[in-house]
C-alpha cells in the first residue's frame, strides 16, 4: 500500500490526530489494506496476533466460541472502529474470531508498531484506553440488560441504540440501520433466539415503527424513534 495513500486514509480518522511526524511515517509505511467479501474470516481463534485492524469501510463482528461450538458475538466494529487491539491480554494467539458482516475493507497495522507508538505517545495511549473502557461499558450494559430487561425490550433497545449511534438520517425523522447483520447476529448480541428476533421485528413492522424487506441481512428503516425508545424502556 502506497505510504501517502495510507496516510490520507488514516488521517481521516481523528483517533490518530496526536501522532508525531515520525510516527506518521512509521505507521503509513508499514500498514496494509485488505478487502473482504461478506461472511469472510479476517482471523480465527488460535491465529497469531500479528495485526491491529481499523475498519475503513463495512462492518465486522468479533466473537468467541463456547462449549458445544456455540458462538458469542461480543461486538460489531464499523467504519472507523478498531478491533483486534487488545494488546493487554497475555499470549500471542487470538482468543476471538473476526468475520465480516458486509463487504468490507480494513487497514492492518502491525502489532509491534502499534505497541511502539502507544509507548511513545501518551495521548494516543489515552485514546486507546478510552476506546477499551467504552467496550467494557458496553459489555456491562449488555449484562444489565440481560438481567433487568425482557427479551423484546433487549431487542428493541438494540435497534434504538444502533439507530442512534450508527443510523443514517433519511428524510426528516427516519433512520436507516444498514449494518448487514442477520437475525442470528441480533440474537447473539441481545442474548435471545433468532425466532424471538424475527417475531419482534415482525411486530414492530406491523405497527409501522420499523420497516425492512426480505433476505437474511437486516437493513432496517426506523420510522418512529420515540416509540422505539419508549418500548425499550417499558418494564
Amino acid at each position: 500500500m502506497n505510504a501517502s495513500v495510507a496516510r490520507v486514509i488514516l488521517q481521516s480518522h481523528g483517533v490518530f490526530s496526536s501522532l508525531t511526524e515520525n510516527q506518521w511515517d512509521l505507521l503509513s509505511q508499514n500498514v496494509k489494506q485488505q478487502s473482504f467479501l461478506k461472511n469472510r474470516m479476517i482471523f480465527n481463534v488460535g491465529d497469531p496476533s500479528e495485526y491491529v485492524y481499523l475498519v475503513e469501510k463495512g462492518s465486522v463482528k468479533i466473537g468467541s466460541y463456547s462449549g458445544h461450538d456455540k458462538i458469542m458475538v461480543k461486538e460489531i466494529a464499523y467504519t472507523g472502529d478498531f478491533f483486534g487491539e487488545n494488546i493487554f491480554s497475555q499470549g500471542s494467539q487470538r482468543k476471538d474470531f473476526a468475520e465480516t458482516t458486509s463487504d468490507s475493507r480494513v487497514i492492518c497495522i502491525p502489532m509491534k508498531i502499534f505497541k511502539e507508538i502507544l509507548i511513545e505517545n501518551s495521548t494516543f495511549s489515552n485514546v486507546l484506553i478510552g476506546i477499551t473502557l467504552g467496550k467494557l461499558q458496553a459489555v456491562e450494559e449488555r449484562l444489565q440488560n440481560f438481567v433487568f430487561m425482557k427479551a423484546k425490550e433487549r431487542i428493541v433497545h438494540f435497534l434504538f441504540s444502533s439507530a442512534l449511534k450508527k443510523g443514517i438520517n433519511i428524510g426528516m425523522d427516519e433512520k436507516l440501520i444498514n449494518q448487514g447483520i442477520s437475525h442470528k447476529d441480533i440474537a447473539y448480541l441481545t442474548d435471545t433466539s433468532r425466532q424471538t428476533v424475527a417475531r419482534v421485528l415482525n411486530e414492530l413492522k406491523r405497527d409501522n415503527i420499523i420497516h425492512y424487506g426480505g433476505g437474511k441481512s437486516c437493513k432496517i428503516l426506523v420510522r418512529d424513534m420515540y416509540t422505539l425508545e419508549r418500548l425499550s424502556l417499558a418494564g
